[in-house]
C-alpha cells in the first residue's frame, strides 16, 4: 500500500493507524500547490480531489477520506483493536466519534489555514472551535477516546488537536486536553509516524 501524505496533515493519522496496525506500507509526499508526488505523478491522477489522504491499495485501487481510511484499516486488522466489531453499539459510538472529530473539530480548522483570512473569519472560527474543544474537555475521558482502547478516532483526534499551535489557539485552556494529547504523543507508533514525516 502506498499513503499519500502532506506532512502534519490530517493524513499523519492514518499514517499512525496503519503503524499501530501493523500494515507494510510505503509514504509519498505531495506538494499540494503543485499536485505533484515526490516520485514526479500528478496527484489528481491518483485522487481527483486533490487532497490528502489518499491510499492506494496493491491491486491499484484508490481509497480516499480520513473516515473511510481508518475504518478500513482498522477492519483490515481486527486483531489490533483500532477499532469495535462491527454491527455492536461501539462501532457506532467510534463512528460517532470519528464523525465529530471530522466534522467539528478538523474542519473548524479549515478557515485559520486559509491565506490571511479576514479577522472576523479568525474570530468566528476561535469562537466555533473553543465551543467545540471545551465540549470535548468535558466529555472525553481519558486514557482514550473509547475509554481503554487506542482506536483510530485517538489517531485522528491526536492529530487534528496538533494544530492548534499552528494557528494560535492556546490548547492550554483545555488541560485536559492537553494531557490526552501527551499521552497518545508517547506511544511508540505515533512517534515513528510523527518522525517520518519530518
Amino acid at each position: 500500500m502506498k499513503l499519500f501524505i502532506v506532512p502534519g496533515a490530517c493524513s499523519l493519522a492514518v499514517n499512525i493507524a496503519l503503524r499501530e496496525a501493523g500494515e507494510p506500507f510505503e509514504l509519498s509526499r505531495v506538494d499540494l500547490a503543485t499536485q505533484q508526488t515526490d516520485a514526479g505523478v500528478d496527484f489528481r491522477s491518483i485522487n481527483p480531489k486533490g487532497y490528502v489522504p489518499a491510499l492506494q491499495l496493491d491491486d491499484g485501487r484508490v481509497l480516499t477520506e480520513n473516515v473511510a481510511i481508518l475504518q478500513y484499516v482498522a477492519d483490515r486488522k481486527p486483531q489490533a483493536h483500532l477499532a469495535p466489531a462491527a454491527g455492536t453499539f461501539e462501532r457506532y459510538r467510534l463512528m460517532e466519534w470519528l464523525s465529530f472529530i471530522n466534522s467539528e473539530i478538523h474542519k473548524g480548522f479549515s478557515p485559520l489555514f486559509a491565506d490571511a483570512p479576514a479577522q472576523s473569519l479568525r474570530d468566528y472560527a476561535f469562537d466555533r472551535l473553543a465551543k467545540r474543544l471545551t465540549y470535548l474537555h468535558a466529555v472525553l475521558q481519558p486514557p482514550f477516546v473509547l475509554g481503554e482502547q487506542f482506536t483510530v478516532a485517538d489517531a485522528y483526534l491526536f492529530t487534528v488537536l496538533g494544530w492548534a499551535s499552528e494557528v494560535g489557539l492556546q490548547l492550554e485552556q483545555w488541560p485536559g486536553l492537553v494531557r490526552y494529547r501527551e499521552h497518545i504523543g508517547r506511544r511508540p507508533h505515533v512517534l515513528a509516524a510523527l518522525d517520518s514525516e519530518r
